[in-house]
Order: structure tokens, then C-alpha cells, then sequence
């Protein structure tokens, strides 16, 4: 009997490291690389760390130059489509700047980070990520396991607040322009697709492509942010372009700036509400979003869910959606995140 547990913990071991892509192997890009310039109040690195998935993850770290002891520590990711070294590695560096450890990952599937097929989302191993994220800073010697918390931006948001709900280590959550990408997935935007009739079409069209892409081993894509811009685009398709697009936010591993998701990436999202135990939450949680954002209605519906006096909706007067990705219209409110952070990280 001994010997068949062993056998079959090495045959759970090697399954496990099957799964796990090769860090020796995945060619993380050493220069700097970022849609924003390197700050010199902090040191940066590039970590690894895995899910429960078996999938590697890549992050960027930042942490405070000079500092000494445990420090608190901020995991961030989003937005939905982009990768590290666009909004999710701002924010990880000011945040770096004003005194915490920080690191912005490349969630599964996407960027530098492991997992097959490529540009594929998930509402449970996307979560998960945020999960693993906060393993990972609980055992490293500088961070103080008991101070840990996270921002999650655009789509990220809805996977940060899930992520708070499930998980107890993390200690304060902040979201950033927020999407419910399990709300746009079941409703489509403004609730112009909320019917049974749209989502058995919507899953109609998913499963032949299924069928389509299992046929011919080819995953297609449908699509980044549309380019070149047309004149009729709405107007917050022309605020994607002009971050997605240019050189204010393009990156070649992002897939808003390239080429999109899997046209079957977001397939599950349809079923899996990411809110629903939003009200159980029981440490402090900050949304912050443009007062003339398309997608304002998400972090208010968000801050409905949640109960009791920990939850606050900070809204940005006169920004729109990308207003929050990054420095350019000077309204990220850093402060107030670093008074949120400092006051709930103690």
C-alpha cells in the first residue's frame, strides 16, 4: 500500500508539473518594456508565481527603494484585454512610490504568463489568479502576510471583488473603473441584450465556433479595438482607440491593442454571476469611477451588493472610462488610494 501512495503521488506531481509551463522556457523580456516611464524611487523585477491551475504566472515588482521589514503589499491586475506593462504596472509603481510592495500580473493566458489557449478568460481561474497573487506575497520575507490587498481595474474589478469575497487574507480592495464582465456577458452593454431569446443566440454562435475550432485546431480571434476608427464609432469605442491604439497605451502583447480574445474566451462568463456573494465581504472595499464613464453603472450596481459601513464610491468628476488607465488626464486619485490602503493595511 506505501508503495502505490508513492507511485501515485509522483504520477500527481508530474501531472501537475505538466501543467506548469517552464519559467526557464517562457523568455520574459528583460528591458523596459512599460507604456510608462521607470521611476526611480523604486527597485523592479519580474517574479513568477503559480495558480492552483498548475499555470505560472508573470508579475513586474515593485518595492519602495531604501525599505526595510515587512512591508504592506498591493497585487494588481486589468484592465480586461491589456497586460502588466500598461495600466495594471501604473498603478503597481505609484502605489511602490507611496510605500507598499507591489506587483501587477499578467493574469492566465494572457501576456507573459502561462496557460493554453492564449487569450482565453475565465471567471474562476481568473479569480483564482488574484488568489494565487496573495499566496505568493504571503511568503515572501518582506511583505507582512497580515497587510495584503488589491486593486483590480476595468474587467479586473469584478474578478477582485469575487476574489474578496472567497478570500479573507486580503485585506482591503480597491477597483478602478470597474467592468462586471459576467453582467456584459449575460445582459450586453446598457442591458441592450437582456433576454433569453439573445442569450441562446449568443450561445447558439458559441458552440458552433466550438465545434469550428475543435475541427480545425485553430482558436480565432475576434478582434482588438477597431482600427483604423470609424467616423460613427461611439464615443467610448473612440476613447479605447485613442489608449489601445496609440502610442499613449499600445503594447504588443495586449490583446485590445492587437488582435482580442478568443471569440470563444469569454464563453463562460455568461453563466457565472461574479457578484453574487459581493454582500459577504467583510473587510474595506473602494470603487472609484468616471463621473461620464459608459461603464459608471457597473461599480454603482457593485456598491449596491455591498453591505454594512466598509464599502465607499468614490466617482471622478467629468472622466470618462480610460481617464482611470493611466496619467494622461492627471485624475487617478493616488491619494486617496494610499489613505484607503495605509488606513486598512495596519
Amino acid at each position: 500500500m506505501k508503495k502505490i501512495l508513492i507511485a501515485l503521488a509522483g504520477i500527481a506531481l508530474l501531472a501537475s508539473c505538466g501543467n506548469n509551463k517552464n519559467t526557464n522556457d517562457m523568455n520574459l523580456t528583460q528591458e523596459w518594456d512599460k507604456t510608462f516611464p521607470k521611476s526611480d524611487l523604486v527597485e523592479h523585477s519580474k517574479v513568477t508565481f503559480h495558480n492552483h491551475y498548475g499555470i505560472t504566472l508573470v508579475a513586474d515588482m515593485y518595492v519602495p527603494k531604501g525599505s526595510e521589514g515587512k512591508l504592506p503589499a498591493i497585487a494588481v491586475s486589468g484592465p480586461f484585454g491589456a497586460v502588466k506593462e500598461q495600466t495594471s504596472g501604473i498603478y503597481a509603481q505609484h502605489m511602490a512610490e507611496r510605500g507598499f510592495l507591489t506587483i501587477a500580473f499578467d493574469p492566465s493566458y494572457t501576456g507573459e504568463s502561462g496557460g493554453e489557449p492564449r487569450r482565453t478568460a475565465s471567471p474562476d481561474i481568473n479569480t483564482e489568479d488574484f488568489l494565487a497573487a496573495v499566496d505568493f506575497l504571503s511568503n515572501q520575507d518582506n511583505v507582512d502576510p497580515e497587510r495584503i490587498g488589491i486593486i483590480g481595474i476595468c474587467g479586473w474589478g469584478g474578478m477582485a471583488i469575487n476574489a474578496a469575497a472567497l478570500d479573507p487574507r486580503i485585506k482591503a480592495t480597491v477597483t478602478s473603473t470597474m467592468y462586471d464582465m459576467s453582467r456584459i456577458a449575460r445582459e450586453g452593454y446598457f442591458g441592450s441584450a437582456d433576454s433569453e431569446e439573445a442569450r441562446d443566440a449568443q450561445r447558439q454562435a458559441w458552440a458552433a465556433q466550438r465545434t469550428e475550432e475543435y475541427r480545425t485546431g485553430d482558436y480565432k480571434r475576434a478582434g482588438g479595438v477597431v482600427d483604423p476608427l470609424p467616423d460613427d464609432a461611439p464615443w467610448f469605442v473612440k476613447d479605447y482607440h485613442d489608449y489601445y491604439k496609440t502610442k499613449r497605451g499600445y503594447h504588443p502583447r495586449s490583446g485590445n491593442s492587437t488582435d482580442g480574445w478568443n471569440i470563444t474566451g469569454t464563453m463562460s462568463f455568461l453563466n457565472q454571476p461574479l457578484l453574487d456573494m459581493a454582500g459577504e465581504i467583510k473587510t474595506p472595499v473602494l470603487l472609484i469611477h468616471g463621473e461620464k464613464a459608459h461603464s459608471r453603472y457597473f461599480s454603482e450596481g457593485a456598491f449596491a451588493k455591498l453591505k454594512g459601513d466598509n464599502k465607499e464610491l468614490l466617482i471622478i468628476p467629468g472622466a470618462v472610462h480610460t481617464d482611470l488607465y493611466d496619467d494622461k488626464a492627471g485624475v487617478i486619485p493616488y491619494d486617496k488610494i494610499e489613505s484607503f490602503f495605509k488606513k486598512n493595511l495596519k
